[in-house]
């Protein structure tokens, strides 16, 4: 039996790959050079359409780990980007045009892979199929995934960003819900008038990033998730009457309603990360820093992830997908990259290696592959199917996902080196039990 991928960029080749080293026949789909989405240019498979970077490259990182453990699982781009590199200092930076070279040559002239090129605008009527045809997906394709997931495909990212817990300061934040109304669940950084007003003007000067013209949102998407820096020009007190609001609200500290109150909820059933509730936002990440660093209790956060505005098709994956990135209700149909909500280049090569792995292993009569929750790939994985808290928006790799040390170590750069040390032995094990060890 033949597995069908649709879409040729990182997810869609590192899952084809990974379907032909484990004996499969595959046919891959890819629309260009036919047609190009509006931020493709080459007619080069794993085209890098951004930076060309794939981050930091040390293993007391996020993205260093997860390189790592995609290494292990004889990752694609992972080879081909050492193969390609430029300097840039502690980062791995590619040649891009070599990069996406090389993985293409790679990808044609294995034998038991078939490229089929042209739109593709209905899923092939049988056989086994991995969706990966990324943020731009085209508008015929992207109409058959609403259908195929029951109308739960979102087609703009508009994202609030998101801090590591053990980076706040407890002592200026407080935990409450407004009016005791339920369980303590929100983290309340209060503002007295004077913090409020300097925080105001600097949101006011902020820079905002400069959108494509295929990321320019409809109204009416602003007007459902209004940036919070485009919210505040309405007036002084718009933001401190909306998502800011101090009412039924006590600082335990003073015993007196705050002036203003920046509310973060819980973003993972382990508590280790919390997004600012109501901040979606379009900022510069640097200008993100300066000011979000400006609320009460948020000197010195630790940002996992900055707030984005743009276009970015996904489906809502806790609820449809499960761990091997299978649909729970379609057995037959299976998602990579972007798609899914994870979020970066690696992040989408790592979904489209573990989606091919895991589309392998059922059609040979294997077990599915269980990755341990201490490794990044493991992590991603979890976030992605398991029950979000609140609605669920796009993730990358972050040490904020992965469970805490036994042993406290304040020393954050020790810690993270010994968080990876921890989920690469997991992984390592699991991996070489399992048959699935390369590297």
């Amino acid at each position: 039996m033949t597995a069908h991928v649709i879409g040729a960029g990182l997810a869609g080749c590192e899952a084809a790959w990974a379907l032909s080293n484990a004996g499969i026949s595959v046919r891959l789909y890819e629309m260009k050079p036919k047609k190009f989405s509006p931020a493709h240019h080459s007619e080069q498979f794993a085209e890098l359409v951004c930076s060309n970077s794939l981050k930091a490259q040390r293993i007391g990182s996020a993205a260093g780990m997860l390189k790592a453990e995609m290494a292990m699982m004889g990752s694609l781009s992972v080879r081909c980007a050492l193969q390609t590199s430029v300097a840039a200092g502690g980062a791995l930076a590619v040649d891009r045009d070599a990069f996406s070279e090389l993985v293409t040559q790679e990808i044609c002239t294995r034998e038991n892979i078939e490229v089929v090129i042209g739109e593709v605008t209905g899923l092939p009527a049988d056989g086994p199929v991995v969706i990966a045809s990324g943020p731009l997906t085209s508008d015929l394709l992207a109409e058959q995934i609403s259908t195929l997931c029951g109308g739960l495909l979102r087609f703009y990212d508009a994202a609030a960003p998101i801090v590591t817990f053990d980076s706040l300061d407890r002592e200026k934040v407080f935990f409450a819900a407004r009016y005791d109304r339920g369980e303590d669940d929100y983290i309340n950084c209060p503002f007295n008038r004077e913090e409020y007003e300097r925080f105001y003007e600097a949101l006011l000067d902020a820079e905002s990033a400069p959108l494509h013209t295929f990321d320019q949102p409809e109204k009416k998407v602003y007007e459902g998730c209004m940036p919070i820096e485009i919210m505040a020009r309405r007036g002084t007190d718009t933001i401190r009457y909306g998502p800011l609001k101090p009412v039924g609200l006590r600082d335990p500290r003073t015993g007196h309603r705050p002036w203003a109150v920046v509310q973060l909820r819980r973003e993972n059933r382990e508590g280790t990360l919390y997004n600012l509730v109501g901040f979606q936002t379009n900022l510069k990440f640097g200008e993100q820093k300066r000011v979000f660093s400006m609320i009460p209790g948020l000197e010195n956060a630790e940002f996992v992830r900055y707030g984005v505005m743009h276009r970015n098709t996904f489906i809502d994956s806790p609820r449809l997908l499960d761990r091997t990135f299978q649909m729970r209700e379609n057995d037959r149909i299976f998602f990579a990259g972007q798609l899914t909500g994870v979020e970066g280049y690696m992040e989408s090569a790592m979904s489209g290696i573990l989606a091919g792995k895991q589309l392998a292993r059922r059609m040979q009569g294997r077990p599915e592959l269980v990755l341990p929750e201490q490794s990044m790939c493991g992590a991603l994985t979890g976030y992605i199917s398991g029950a979000a808290c609140g609605e669920f928006q796009p993730m990358g790799a972050n040490m904020g996902l992965l469970p805490p040390l036994e042993e406290r170590i304040r020393d954050k750069q020790e810690r993270y080196r010994q968080i990876a040390e921890r989920g690469l032995s997991a992984l390592r094990q699991v991996l070489q039990e399992q048959g699935e060890l390369v590297g």
